[in-house]
């Protein structure tokens, strides 16, 4: 085992991506001699040249349109969009090409390539370079939405990623890539598609994914010393969306939690805290909290900002409400 910052092991994937395949190829804005926006692809572009690390125009539309058409005649491209925020600008080429094509022409044509952006707020970044739009883009068939929390799954996620017939949106949140974690030293895969269970518990269930693992596992610390014992699952990835661990959860606690940074209206844990109603609903034994964002954009005050974000203290108040403590 070593131990790796979640920047490291996404840069560790895709170098092993470049090294193996010849067909795959980098492209984004400043992902060369600047080495990307956050540092993911320093390095790669002396080792790889130019070929196969492209700087590309502030275009998002064409750098998207790019990676569809070189994906459909073979090639593996592998997208830097620097925000998610910035993906708005290629969206008709994401929803309405990549995302369609292998199913509109009958598995004849495909667009394998992987989108990695950056979603998230914390930065004091402000209102339109701090949103978490993931979930859009997981209400799309023909897209498959990864959202790694940890240096793990991120090496892991990224080499299953690489083997998918259709786009991957890989979605890094930007206060987690100086996360550490240990990392096998041996080649392995995380499944697209399989949530897991972070912390074990008894008394609640708390399903939540990306940068948000982090604040519900230091709500479950503080939910102990109050005699409650909470179960934190990673989703892991959006779309496909596993619903089978989360009820089962819920089938042995009776209560649940669903955390998300995007806002509450139309966000994604309405899917979460639906698809648990359709699935364990006999065994429910209070109504399924939601947190979310507050419904403003994401200030660019820190101290504004801080309010507007859930943290693990509205995560503990509310779940101990819940149990009326």
């Amino acid at each position: 085992m070593s131990k790796l910052t979640l920047r490291a092991a996404i840069s560790k994937g895709l170098e092993e991506a470049l090294s193996s395949d010849e067909n795959v190829f980098l492209l984004g804005e400043d992902i060369g001699e600047y080495g990307g926006a956050y540092a993911v692809t320093k390095g790669l572009l002396d080792k790889f040249g130019e070929k196969r690390v492209r700087d590309m125009p502030i275009a998002e539309s064409v750098i998207a349109g790019t990676a569809i058409g070189s994906s459909m005649v073979g090639l593996r491209p592998i997208v830097e969009i620097m925000t998610i925020n910035f993906t708005l600008l290629a969206m008709d080429q994401i929803v309405n090409h990549g995302a369609k094509i292998r199913h509109m022409s009958n598995g004849q044509l495909s667009a394998p390539f992987i989108l990695r952006t950056v979603t998230g707020g914390g930065g004091g970044l402000a209102a339109t370079h701090s949103q978490s739009l993931e979930g859009w883009y997981a209400n799309v068939p023909g897209l498959i939405v990864v959202t790694p929390s940890n240096p793990y799954d991120a090496l892991g996620l990224l080499r299953s990623c690489l083997e998918s017939r259709d786009p991957v949106i890989y979605v890094e949140h930007c206060l987690l890539y100086s996360e550490i974690a240990e990392v096998p030293e041996e080649y392995y895969t995380v499944p697209v598609g399989k949530s897991v269970v972070c912390r074990e518990g008894k008394d609640v269930t708390i399903v939540t994914y990306s940068a948000m693992v982090r604040v519900c596992l230091e709500a479950a610390d503080e939910l102990s010393k109050y005699g409650i014992e909470a179960e934190v699952i990673d989703l892991r990835s959006l779309r496909p969306l596993d619903t089978e661990t989360s009820a089962k959860s819920l089938m042995k606690t009776g209560r649940a939690v669903v955390v998300e940074e995007n806002w509450k209206t139309g966000g994604f844990g309405a899917e979460i805290s639906s698809s648990l109603h359709e699935n364990a609903f006999d065994f429910i034994e209070s109504p399924i909290i939601r947190i979310a964002a507050e419904e403003v954009p994401i200030p660019y005050s820190r101290n504004l900002e801080s309010n507007v974000i859930p943290d693990s203290s509205k995560v503990v108040n509310k779940i101990k409400a819940m149990f009326e403590i």
